[in-house]
Formats: C-alpha cells, sequence, structure tokens
C-alpha cells in the first residue's frame, strides 16, 4: 500500500497552543508539512507558528473557537487563501470535566460536548470540500473514553462515544472519495486538559486527578499518530495503557468497569 507523506502537505491542527496540539504541530512540521496552528488562544498559536518558521518551517497561527461554526469556516477559509489547500484535519481541541454526574451542572455537559463533539463536527465541515479535493485525511483525537465507561467523566466521554458514531459513519460514507479517517484513543497524557478540567459547577475543578497507567508524552502520541497517517491506519491505540483497555473492555466489560472505577473512586468522592 502506498503511504502518505507530508512534504508540503498542509496541516491544519485544532487545539494547537500547547499539549498534544503543539506536539504534533512540532512532529508534522518535522515531517515537511506546512503546519496551520488553530487555537482559541490566538498569542499561543502564534507564537508556536513563530518558532516553528524560525526553525525553517512553514506555518500560520490563527485564532479560532472550534464551538463557534462560523468561526470554523473563517479559519478554514483563511488556511485555503494562505495556501490553496488542506490535506490533513487533525481534530484535537478538547476539554474534560471531573465531577460525579449527580453533582454537575447539565450546562457542563453542553459545554462539552460543544468544545469535543462539535467542535469536531464544525471543522470538519468547513474543511470537508478541500478534503475531498485533496483527497486527505481527518484525524480525531478520541480517548479510551470513546470505547469505555470512565466515570466521574460522564460528559467527556458521552462526546468521545459520538466522535466514535459520527467519524465511523463519515469515514464509510468518503471511502470512495479517499478521503481517510483515523481515530486516536490514548489513556491519560501528560498536558495540562487536567489542569483546564471543570467541576460540576463549571468553576476549574479543585481536586486532583486520579488516573489508570503511566502518563505517556505528547510526543510520543504524536510521533505514533505521525506514523499511523503514513500508514493509513483507522484506529490508533498509542500505548500499553490504551491497547490493555481495548481488549479487557471488550472481554470483560464488567471486570473494567469495576477495577477502573475502584481506581478513580476519588474522583467521584472530590466531585
Amino acid at each position: 500500500m502506498t503511504q502518505r507523506e507530508f512534504v508540503g502537505k498542509v496541516v491544519a491542527i485544532t487545539g494547537a497552543a500547547g499539549g498534544l496540539g503543539r506536539a504534533l504541530a512540532r512532529a508534522f512540521a518535522a515531517a515537511g508539512a506546512r503546519v496551520a496552528a488553530l487555537d482559541r488562544d490566538a498569542a499561543g498559536a502564534e507564537a508556536l507558528a513563530a518558532e516553528l518558521r524560525d526553525e525553517g518551517g512553514q506555518a500560520l497561527g490563527l485564532e479560532c473557537d472550534v464551538a463557534d461554526a462560523a468561526a470554523c469556516e473563517r479559519v478554514m477559509a483563511a488556511v485555503i487563501e494562505s495556501w490553496g489547500r488542506i490535506d490533513v484535519l487533525i481534530n484535537n481541541a478538547g476539554i474534560s470535566h471531573r465531577s460525579a454526574y449527580r453533582r454537575t451542572d447539565p450546562a457542563v455537559t453542553r459545554r462539552v460536548m460543544e468544545v469535543n463533539f462539535f467542535g469536531s463536527v464544525h471543522c470538519t465541515r468547513a474543511a470537508l470540500d478541500a478534503l475531498l479535493e485533496s483527497r486527505g485525511l481527518i484525524i480525531v483525537i478520541s480517548s479510551v473514553a470513546g470505547f469505555a465507561p470512565l466515570i466521574a467523566r460522564t460528559g467527556y466521554a458521552a462526546a468521545k462515544h459520538a466522535l466514535h458514531g459520527f467519524f465511523e459513519s463519515l469515514r464509510a460514507e468518503l471511502a470512495g472519495d479517499g478521503v481517510g479517517v483515523l481515530l486516536v484513543c490514548p489513556s491519560f497524557i501528560a498536558t495540562g486538559i487536567d489542569r483546564n478540567a471543570l467541576g460540576g459547577d463549571g468553576a476549574p475543578v479543585r481536586h486532583a486527578q486520579q488516573i489508570v497507567g503511566a502518563r505517556v508524552r505528547p510526543e510520543d502520541i504524536a510521533a505514533a499518530i505521525v506514523r499511523a497517517a503514513r500508514r493509513g491506519t483507522r484506529l490508533l491505540l498509542p500505548g500499553r495503557t490504551a491497547k490493555l483497555a481495548w481488549w479487557v473492555s471488550r472481554i470483560a466489560p464488567g471486570y473494567y468497569a469495576r477495577v477502573m472505577a475502584r481506581r478513580l473512586r476519588a474522583e467521584m468522592d472530590g466531585g
């Protein structure tokens, strides 16, 4: 099978100013791509783009609130105006929450869905014509929570599950058009998303995050994504914990739920 190459290709990345998004921008730039770094933090996006340009790459930094459909249309149009195409869209922007459902304001669940699910839908819609023209690739950053339960994060898990239903269906629709879809399901990554998580009242969470397994470096996840994107992989489970979660949640779902709940029980008590 012919591998995708990224030299000279245009890669648009949401949530690019920090964490995994930043690591992805650097990884695709190292692969020769032109990088459009998109983020609500306009200064952070432009600072990253400036770094990449200083290192000899081609990069744009653009402000984009993915929860705003009109903003997504404008920013994808700006990328196309600058470079004439979009070859890869990486739907990475996201937020989290940590709170027991019974103590979670419905507005928190709605906000998480707006960013994590509808943000990806908006950006994909805005970039789709360009991706069809380039026979490009959509990369969706999901989570272990996209295929397995995760207590104290019901809204987050709902958004990630929704991504799978939407993008697996979209993959089937686009199969004859040459557009690929890669779903990425990491476990816990060493990024700032846990520090920016919402509590049940919508304010920043006040208790420490509990995790299962070791945190994976964003640079390692980004490198695995570039390799998977080259190969045309459909589902990527980066890291030992993600692979173990996939198989145990399928072979012994009851056992998986009990172990996960026991290890993350403090999130329920704190939320």
